[in-house]
């Protein structure tokens, strides 16, 4: 949330126009929770949560691995300090130029779901390891994951057998439960999947070594979740319960969970209207909308806590929207949004728990607006 650094920040530099405040302390601390709750797994930081450089080298430096969904994101990790056996290749879709340049700088771990996807590593990134992602139906999840990623966990069989005979290391399975996943069970019944696949492919004489839980740890936006332990000892509990004594590697991929809670959106109020003379429900234009950087209020699927400086004043429910002409740049008016009656044109709002899926999200020049300017400290 504003952290105290955050707000001295603000109230020092006055920068112009909307922009993040990310605090690496909020990081750090995150990690370690992490680190400590699950010291037998590796931390693979999603770097498209947020890849500021200085997010990457504190990480770095702390013994994060990364998660990477492109070229330049390895690039990134690896000029933030990341060696290449550091870093996940966990995009499923890869253009086959872009495995063999990965292969190049040394990554040797790559996600597949499919047979096709199988043959471009073989052929791009021959010896390496290769786990398979299966699908869930992520329940739970404020912002679920569909069926463009994974395949169902019978088919994970043979595409791992279809890697193993084309020469690559046939090393695990991974699934997401779903991004923002508040059901501490959701990695359960995905892990029993798992160990249903590890069998099977004992009975081929394969042995698989590692299971990658994925991401879907929260961040609190205005309802409370779990906190990183009760994760933490949930998903030993199912680990222990499908897999008994003989635990396989492990690793997590947490996006949200690391960086979300540790960034702060300044954002102004540019327009407050109503849409006839006796409308009840006022209409709040602020300067950043879905295109500015907030694209996970679609659907209205991530509520962010919004604060003002007249948070003591009563609240009235209001529609909050963006500047852009754009009709779909609307932030909340299915469940229109509390804010004060007396906030007025000019007052800044924060926007909290922003430091995910906002600068990477935001648009480069829609309707000429620039993109979302970022502070690290």
């Amino acid at each position: 949330m504003a952290t105290a650094r955050i707000l001295e920040f603000l109230r020092r530099e006055k920068p112009e126009g909307p922009c993040l405040v990310v605090d690496l302390k909020v990081i750090e601390e995150n990690y370690e929770a992490f680190a400590r709750t699950m010291p037998g797994t590796r931390i693979f930081y999603a770097v498209k949560a947020n890849p500021a450089p200085e997010i990457l080298a504190l990480l770095a430096g702390l013994g994060s691995c990364f998660d990477t969904a492109s070229v330049p994101e390895i690039e990134m990790a690896l000029a933030a300090g990341a060696t290449p056996d550091r870093i996940s290749f966990g995009n499923t879709i890869k253009k086959e130029r872009d495995i063999a340049r990965a292969h190049a700088l040394g990554v040797k771990l790559y996600a597949v779901d499919s047979h096709e996807e199988v043959e471009k590593v073989a052929r791009a990134a021959p010896g390496a390891q290769v786990f398979c992602r299966i699908l869930t139906d992520g329940a739970g999840a404020e912002w679920p994951l569909s069926r463009k990623f994974g395949c169902e966990p019978a088919m994970a069989e043979s595409v791992l057998l279809h890697a193993h005979a084309l020469g690559l290391v046939a090393y695990g399975v991974s699934f997401h439960v779903g991004s923002q996943q508040t059901r501490l069970e959701a990695w359960d019944v995905a892990l029993g999947q798992a160990k249903a696949i590890f069998n099977t492919m004992a009975g081929h004489g394969i042995i698989l070594q590692m299971v990658n839980l994925g991401g879907g740890f929260p961040t609190k936006y205005l309802k409370q979740v779990p906190g990183t332990g009760a994760y933490a000892n949930a998903i030993h509990e199912a680990l222990t319960k499908h897999f008994g004594n003989a635990l396989p590697e492990t690793i997590i991929e947490p996006g949200r969970g690391m960086v979300g809670n540790a960034g702060v959106v300044k954002a102004e109020v540019v327009l407050i209207s109503r849409k006839h003379a006796n409308d009840n429900t006022r209409w709040v234009y602020l300067d950043i909308g879905k295109f500015g950087g907030l694209a996970e209020t679609m659907d209205e699927a991530i509520r962010y806590p919004i604060t003002t400086a007249r948070d003591d004043d009563a609240r009235e429910p209001c529609v909050i929207a963006g500047p852009t002409c754009d009709s779909a740049d609307v932030l909340y008016e299915k469940t229109p949004y509390p804010l004060p009656v007396t906030l007025s044109v000019g007052d800044e709002v924060l926007i909290e728990a922003a430091g995910a899926y906002t600068t990477t999200y935001a648009s480069v020049a829609f309707n000429g607006f620039p993109p979302l300017k970022a502070y690290v400290i």
